[in-house]
């Protein structure tokens, strides 16, 4: 069977599923953790060997991600380093919208990352589940007219006010390129999905509402509807929505297994807020990994006390700076592994 062009691969067998089953809101023996990155390379491996192109060094990143969905639209892209993705033409008219590209011809136009995908799960080697990303409309939106990041915003939300129609009319085409690109990630051979929605708090609820939270809902129906459709397994997806506590118990109902937190939003009130029904991801202050090991594994005991042992993934409330010591990422994921084992015999 194909699914999008990629014959359904041979993978080697996975051979630790604990992320997927706290994803899927199973009984786990421990409590998974994984951890973003901010643009930029991480690893002090990595950042020796700087290759702009590379698909290792673009795609674990929120805005790299960003960058290769407006690519394939059409969007001119320069990476600038230390800023992250930049856009030298942004969209400033509602003409602009006509320069930009299908959204059909999206998957056609990234078969290298699905290339890459394959190749990743491969080397993998059934060590751990692989996640694919992408970012969500309104997040794209906000640099398809910003021209790259932005305190503020202003300009993306002055489209939301003067020209909605129009506003709609881009996030509906960017939803169209997502969908599919998702559901060629899982063909390519992504186990769970993660949708950044970076920029979602400098929107209001009402705004959020009405220009966010819709697309989000879309995109999370229509990829599990495709993969369906195109025989494919259903896997888990996740909702990272930065800085959007204003809207956790409508993200918690907005069809994504599980729901990621920043570091703002305090763990117990988070769950009482969404109940049982979804499973929750993170929120350690990425910037606690400046501490020493011995306060990380205070600050990591803290926080699995209060998500409690089951329905939770550990992570960071956003991703890993560059000049964090691997040594003190490595004390956070010990930590987790030790202190989730010891809930468990309580």
């Amino acid at each position: 069977m194909e699914a999008n062009g990629f014959g359904l691969q041979n993978f080697p067998e996975l051979k630790n599923d604990t992320f997927l089953r706290a994803a899927w809101g199973e009984e786990t023996d421990y409590t998974p953790v994984w951890c973003m990155r901010q643009a930029g390379r991480y690893l002090p491996e990595f950042r020796e060997t700087r290759a702009a192109q590379d698909f290792f060094s673009t795609c674990r990143s929120p805005e790299a991600c960003c960058e290769l969905t407006l690519q394939a639209l059409g969007m001119e892209v320069i990476m600038v380093p230390g800023k992250g993705p930049s856009f030298p033409e942004p969209l400033r008219e509602e003409r602009d919208l006509e320069r930009l590209r299908d959204p059909a011809a999206v998957v056609s136009e990234l078969g290298y990352v699905f290339q890459a995908i394959t190749l990743t799960r491969q080397q993998l080697a059934g060590r751990v589940p692989l996640i694919g990303f992408a970012g969500a409309p309104w997040t794209l939106m906000t640099y398809m007219i910003e021209g790259g990041s932005s305190s503020t915003m202003a300009q993306a939300k002055r489209w939301l006010y003067q020209r909605p129609q129009a506003s709609h009319k881009l996030l509906g085409t960017l939803t169209d390129a997502l969908v599919p690109y998702l559901i060629g990630q899982v063909a390519a051979g992504a186990q769970a999905l993660q949708l950044f929605e970076s920029h979602a708090g400098h929107l209001g609820s009402e705004l959020f509402g009405k220009f966010a939270l819709p697309y989000i809902r879309d995109v999370a129906k229509r990829v599990k509807a495709g993969l369906q459709k195109a025989g494919l397994a259903p896997v888990p997806m996740i909702i990272f929505a930065k800085d959007g506590h204003f809207a956790l118990e409508e993200l918690a109902q907005s069809g994504y297994e599980v729901v990621g937190l920043d570091w703002t939003v305090a763990p117990k009130k988070a769950r009482e807020r969404v109940g049982k029904m979804v499973t929750l991801q993170g929120n350690l202050d990425p910037c606690a990994l400046y501490a020493s090991e011995e306060e990380i594994g205070r600050l990591v005991q803290q926080m699995l006390d209060e998500f409690g042992p089951q329905r939770y993934i550990a992570n960071l409330g956003h991703g890993l700076y560059p000049d964090m010591d691997p040594e003190h990422v490595g004390a956070f994921v010990d930590a987790v592994h030790k202190h989730s084992r010891l809930l468990r015999q309580n």
